[in-house]
C-alpha cells in the first residue's frame, strides 16, 4: 500500500465523507405508496377484476433491485400456510380451524396478478403463497419513485377471518386486505410477511378507489366518497335529486389521504346512519336492521361513538381524519383506517365495547402504526389500556377500569405458558399465549408505566408519543425514550424486564422489628423482576404515609402523586440486593398495618405477602 503524506487532508475528507454515508444509513425513514386502483365487482360469481397504478417513492438511503406484494386472500385456500398452522396448532382460533381445509372452488379466496410493469417495462414476479416476489427490471435509487402499473382478479372467500363474503350475520362481503398490497420496507429492511392469521404492516400513502357494483348495495369503509350524489343511499347532500343509475352498477368513488391500507364492505340490506360531529368528524354507522333489538342498539351507539371520539382525542392525540365508519362486517372486530368492521348482532354493552376497542386502534394502528407483526402488544395493549379507560368515562364508570387486563396477565403467568413480549406474533407457541401477552400483559405495561413514573408523567408522554411519532412507525425504544424524556428517569431496565423475559414481579413485606422508639421494616423481593415500591404504613390513629424506595437504576424517582399518602423518599434499592430494610421513626405498637401498592397498579402475580395486619 502507498499513502501519500503530502495530501494528508483530501485522505481525511474523505474518511470524514464515508463516515457520514455510513451514519445517514442507518437513520430513520418512511417510504410512500400510492394507490389508484379501479375495480370491478361480479356479485353473482363473487369475483372481481381491477387495475392498479401505483407510485412507490424509495426514501431510504438504499438501492431497491426487488419488491414484494402481499396478496392475503391466498391465504384462503386449503393446504395453506394459514390453513396448515390452524390445523396443528394446540389452541386454533375458533373461527378458522380446519374450515379452509373445506372450501371448495366456488369458496376459496384468491388473489392473482396477470400483468405487472415498472415505469413502463415488464418485470419478472413469482407468487409464492399469500406473497408476490418481483425482481425489478432496473433498481429504485434512493430519493426517486416509481411507476408500477398492474392487472388482477380475485375471488372473495367465504367468510372465515376478518375478511369474506356471506357471514353467519348475512353479510354479502367484508373487503379487507383484498388487493395486491405493498409490502413495507423500513430500517429493517422488508416485511414480506406470509400471512398466517395476526397482524398487518403497511406504508402510508393517498388512495384513489374506484368500485363498481350491483347499484343495490351500499357500501362503506376507508376514504371519503366523492361522488355521493351519484350514489344516493343517504349519502347525498339533503335536497340534491341523485342521478340514476347506468345499468344495473353503480360506481363508487372513494378518496383517502395518508393511510396504511383500505377496507370497504358491500351489502344491499345495510341500513345508513350518520353524525356530524361539532369538531367536523362524521361518524357513519352501516348495519343491517335484523330485528328491532338489534336496531334499537345500533341507534343507541351512535349515542357513544361521537364521545369516544372526544375522549379519544383529548387524551391520546387528535384523531386526524374527518370521518369514521362502524360497519356490521367481519367475524368480530377488527379495525382499519377510518373505519371498522365489527358483527352486530350483540347486545349494547358488547357493541358499545368492541365498537371502542376497534375505533382506539385509529391511535395505536392507524396512526401510530408499530410494525405489530414485531410488537403486537404496543397495538392491541396500547389499545385495551385506551378503550378500558375510554369506557369507563363514557359507558361504565369503574374506579380500576384495567382490573380485567391484569387478570389476564396473571392467568398468563399461571399457565406456564408465558413467552417474551419480544416473540414474533406468528411464532407464539399458542394462541392463548399471544391474545394474552398481546392485550392483556401490554395494557399492564402502560398502566404500570404510570406507577413506576407516576400517571401524571406517563399521561403527559402519551400524547407527547402521539406528537412525535404518528405516522412514523415507532418501535418499543422509541415509545420508551419519550417516557424516559418525560420523566427525567431511565427505563430501559423496565423493556429488558417486561417486554424481552417473562421474569415476573413479586414482593413481599418479611418482618416488622421494635427498635425502641422506631420501627424496622424488610422487604424481600421474591420474583425475578425489580421495581419501585410504594410502601403505606397505616397507624392505628387512622393516619397513614408512604415509604417510597425508588430502583437504583432508574436515577431519579418519581414526583408525589396527587391523592397518595405523604410520602418519606427512601434510599434507592439495588436489584441486585433480595431484601430492604427501611427505619421509621414511630413505635412498632402504633402500627396498624404495612402494605406494598395498595394502588394495585404493581403487577406482583402474589399479592398475599404484600399487607401485614396488627
Amino acid at each position: 500500500m502507498h499513502i501519500n503524506l503530502a495530501k494528508p487532508f483530501y485522505g481525511l475528507f474523505l474518511l470524514m465523507v464515508l463516515s457520514s454515508e455510513s451514519f445517514a444509513q442507518t437513520g430513520r425513514f418512511q417510504q410512500a405508496a400510492d394507490y389508484q386502483m379501479d375495480v370491478d365487482m361480479d356479485v353473482n360469481t363473487n369475483q372481481y377484476s381491477g387495475t392498479q397504478v401505483l407510485i412507490y417513492t424509495n426514501n431510504s438511503p438504499d438501492t431497491l433491485d426487488r419488491v414484494f406484494y402481499h396478496l392475503y386472500y391466498n391465504a384462503f385456500q386449503p393446504g395453506s400456510m394459514m390453513d396448515e398452522r390452524s390445523r396443528s396448532i394446540a389452541d386454533p382460533d375458533r373461527r378458522v380451524g380446519d374450515r379452509i381445509s373445506k372450501l371448495t372452488p366456488d369458496e376459496i379466496g384468491y388473489l392473482r396478478v396477470s400483468s405487472l410493469t415498472m415505469n413502463g417495462k415488464a418485470v419478472v414476479y413469482n407468487e409464492v403463497g399469500t406473497v408476490l416476489e418481483v425482481e425489478l427490471s432496473e433498481p429504485i435509487l434512493p430519493n426517486s419513485n416509481a411507476k408500477f402499473e398492474m392487472s388482477f382478479n380475485g375471488q372473495v372467500p367465504l367468510q372465515i377471518r376478518r375478511s369474506g363474503r356471506d357471514s353467519k350475520e348475512g353479510v354479502r362481503y367484508s373487503m379487507s386486505q383484498w388487493y395486491p398490497k405493498m409490502s413495507e420496507y423500513d430500517e429493517q429492511g422488508w416485511h414480506a410477511n406470509p400471512y398466517i392469521g395476526r397482524e398487518f404492516y403497511g406504508i402510508w400513502g393517498d388512495f384513489d378507489v374506484k368500485i363498481s357494483i350491483d347499484k343495490t348495495y351500499v357500501l362503506g369503509g376507508t376514504g371519503y366518497l366523492q361522488n355521493p350524489n351519484e350514489i344516493g343511499h343517504g349519502y347525498e347532500d339533503k335536497g340534491v335529486k341523485v342521478a340514476p343509475a347506468k345499468g344495473d352498477k353503480l360506481t363508487w368513488h372513494f378518496k383517502a389521504p395518508k393511510v396504511h391500507d383500505f377496507m370497504w364492505a358491500a351489502d344491499p340490506k345495510y341500513r345508513h346512519d350518520k353524525f356530524l360531529m361539532d369538531n367536523g368528524v362524521t361518524v357513519h354507522h352501516l348495519y343491517i336492521p335484523s330485528d328491532d333489538e338489534v336496531t334499537e342498539n345500533w341507534v343507541k351507539l351512535m349515542d357513544y361513538t361521537p364521545k369516544a371520539i372526544e375522549y379519544m382525542s383529548e387524551h391520546f392525540g387528535q384523531y386526524p381524519y374527518k370521518q369514521f365508519s362502524v360497519i356490521q362486517g367481519g367475524d368480530g372486530g377488527m379495525e382499519y383506517p377510518m373505519s371498522t368492521l365489527i358483527t352486530g348482532g350483540r347486545n349494547l354493552n358488547g357493541l358499545v365495547g368492541v365498537m371502542v376497542h376497534e375505533l382506539g386502534h385509529s391511535w395505536y394502528q392507524g396512526v401510530i402504526a408499530t410494525n405489530e407483526a414485531l410488537y403486537p402488544w404496543m397495538d392491541e395493549g396500547f389499545t385495551s389500556y385506551a378503550s378500558a379507560l375510554t369506557m369507563a368515562a363514557i359507558y361504565r364508570p369503574s374506579e380500576m377500569p384495567l382490573r380485567g387486563s391484569y387478570a389476564g396477565y396473571y392467568r398468563l403467568v399461571k399457565s406456564g405458558k408465558e413467552e417474551p413480549m419480544s416473540t414474533h406474533s406468528d411464532h407464539y407457541h399458542t394462541n392463548s399465549a399471544y391474545s394474552s401477552a398481546a392485550y392483556s400483559k401490554g395494557a399492564v405495561f402502560m398502566a404500570q408505566m404510570g406507577y413506576i413514573i407516576g400517571e401524571e408523567a406517563r399521561d403527559k408522554g402519551i400524547l407527547s408519543y402521539w406528537n412525535t411519532w404518528g405516522f412514523k412507525h415507532p418501535n418499543v425504544n422509541d415509545f420508551v425514550r419519550i417516557m424516559e424524556k418525560q420523566s427525567g428517569m431511565e427505563l430501559d431496565w423496565y423493556k429488558e424486564y417486561f417486554v424481552n423475559s417473562t421474569k415476573t414481579i413479586d414482593y413481599g413485606v418479611k418482618e416488622m422489628k421494635a427498635q425502641g422508639n422506631q420501627t424496622e421494616i424488610t422487604l424481600e423481593r421474591i420474583g425475578l423482576m425489580p421495581m419501585p415500591i410504594d410502601l403505606v404504613i397505616t397507624y392505628k390513629d387512622g393516619t397513614s404515609e408512604m415509604v417510597y424506595l425508588p430502583l437504583e437504576i432508574m436515577r431519579g424517582e418519581k414526583a408525589p402523586e396527587a391523592g397518595a399518602a405523604n410520602r418519606i423518599l427512601s434510599e434507592d434499592w439495588p436489584w441486585t440486593n433480595p431484601t430492604k430494610t427501611i427505619t421509621i421513626n414511630k413505635k412498632s405498637d402504633t402500627i396498624k398495618s404495612i402494605e406494598i401498592d395498595p394502588s394495585k397498579r404493581l403487577a406482583d402475580i402474589n399479592q398475599e405477602n404484600n399487607k401485614v395486619e396488627y
